[in-house]
C-alpha cells in the first residue's frame, strides 16, 4: 500500500471529517478525539437514548433545501410522538407544516439531523441520517448518534397552549434582513439552534446543535452580521467543522414566552485569524453569520417555556460590553 493510500484509509476510518479534525488539531486534541470518537459515535441508538426520546415534548431538526440552504426548526408533540422501535430507527409522528422553511429539506430520502433536548433536565442526544416519509410523520434511519454534555443549557419548564396538530393562524414574516422584532429577539436571547452540513463524495451529513450563553451573547453588527462566541465544549466541533468546509448555516431563535420562531439561512465563517480584538469571557474563538433569508413565525410552537435556572457554565461566561459574568 502506498503512503497516499494509507493516508486515505486512515481518513476514511476516522470518526471525524477534515473540518472537525482541523479544529481539533488547532487545540492539540486530534489524537485524543480520534480515540473518543470511536467510542461515543455510534450507528445506532443505545437503550438509554431509546428510552429518552419518548419523554420529549419538542425536538430540533436540521434540513437542507433544494438550493443548498440549511434550516433549523423546532417541532413539538405530546410526549410519545418520538419513539425508537429498534436501535436503527427513530420514528416521529408529526404533521407537515407548510410555513416551516425546513420542510423543503425533509422529503423522502433526504438527509436530516435531529437534536433531542430536554430543557427541563438539560439532557440531549444528537443524531443524523436518512429520512423515510410515512403518512403520519417520518422515520429517521440512524447514521450517527451521540450524546452531548449539558453545558450552557438553561433549565426551563414546558407547558402546552394548544393541540400540537393545530397550526397557528398567524402568518409568517419574510425578509432579507433583520427587522426590529428579529433584532429584539436576538438581543435578549440566551439560546439558539444552528444547522450546518458538509458534502463529500456525493454524501451529505447534516448536523443541528444547541448554543447557549448569557442574555445577548449573540452580537448584531452594524453590517448585519451576527458574531457568536464559541465557548469551551466537548471538542467534537460538529458545527464549526462543517462551517470550515461549507460556509452555509441556518439559525433559529425561539421566543420561549410566545412560541415564536425566528428562522434564518445564510453564510457563516470562522474567525480563525480575525478575533484578536474580541475578548468575551469564556470564548475560545468566534464565528460569524450573515442572514440571506429571514422568516419570523409568530406562535409557531404550541408550547411555552419558563426559565427556572441558569446553567452554571453559562454564568461563568461573559456578555458583550460586560467583562465579568453576572453575580
Amino acid at each position: 500500500m502506498t503512503d497516499a493510500a494509507a493516508n486515505e484509509d486512515s481518513s476514511l476510518a476516522s470518526p471525524w471529517h477534515d473540518g472537525e479534525i482541523r479544529l481539533q488539531r488547532s487545540v492539540g486534541v486530534e489524537a485524543r478525539m480520534n480515540e473518543i470518537g470511536r467510542k461515543v459515535i455510534r450507528d445506532h441508538l443505545i437503550d438509554q437514548h431509546r428510552e429518552f426520546y419518548p419523554l420529549l415534548p419538542m425536538v430540533v431538526l436540521g434540513a437542507v433545501d433544494a438550493k443548498g440552504d440549511a434550516w433549523a426548526t423546532l417541532r413539538a408533540g405530546r410526549p410519545g410522538f418520538l419513539c425508537a422501535a429498534d436501535p436503527y430507527r427513530l420514528s416521529a409522528t408529526l404533521v407537515r407544516e407548510a410555513a416551516d422553511p425546513a420542510e423543503a429539506g425533509m422529503e423522502d430520502g433526504q438527509d436530516i439531523a435531529l437534536l433531542g433536548i430536554d430543557l427541563g433536565t438539560r439532557r440531549r442526544n444528537r443524531l443524523n441520517g436518512r429520512l423515510r416519509r410515512r403518512t403520519d410523520g417520518f422515520d429517521l434511519m440512524v447514521r450517527e448518534s451521540f450524546g452531548n454534555c449539558p453545558k450552557y443549557i438553561q433549565t426551563r419548564d414546558v407547558s402546552f397552549t394548544r393541540d400540537p396538530a393545530q397550526a397557528t393562524s398567524a402568518p409568517p414574516h419574510v425578509n432579507s434582513t433583520l427587522d426590529d422584532a428579529a433584532r429584539a429577539l436576538i438581543e435578549q436571547a440566551d439560546t439558539f439552534f444552528v444547522a450546518s452540513y458538509f458534502e463529500d463524495r456525493g454524501k451529505r451529513r447534516v448536523d443541528v446543535s444547541h448554543r447557549g450563553g448569557q442574555t445577548g451573547f449573540v452580537h448584531i453588527g452594524a453590517d448585519g452580521w451576527l458574531t457568536i462566541p464559541d465557548f469551551l465544549g466537548n471538542r467534537f466541533f460538529s458545527t464549526l467543522g462543517n462551517i470550515a468546509l461549507n460556509q452555509r448555516a441556518g439559525l433559529t431563535f425561539v421566543d420561549f414566552a410566545s412560541g415564536g420562531l425566528l428562522q434564518m439561512t445564510g453564510d457563516a465563517e470562522i474567525l480563525f485569524d480575525h478575533a484578536s480584538n474580541l475578548s468575551l469571557k469564556g470564548a475560545e474563538r468566534y464565528w460569524r453569520f450573515r442572514p440571506r433569508l429571514v422568516i419570523r413565525r409568530p406562535e409557531a410552537l404550541p408550547i411555552r417555556y419558563e426559565m427556572t435556572e441558569w446553567s452554571p457554565f453559562t454564568l461563568a461566561t461573559g456578555r458583550w460590553g460586560h467583562p465579568y459574568p453576572r453575580s
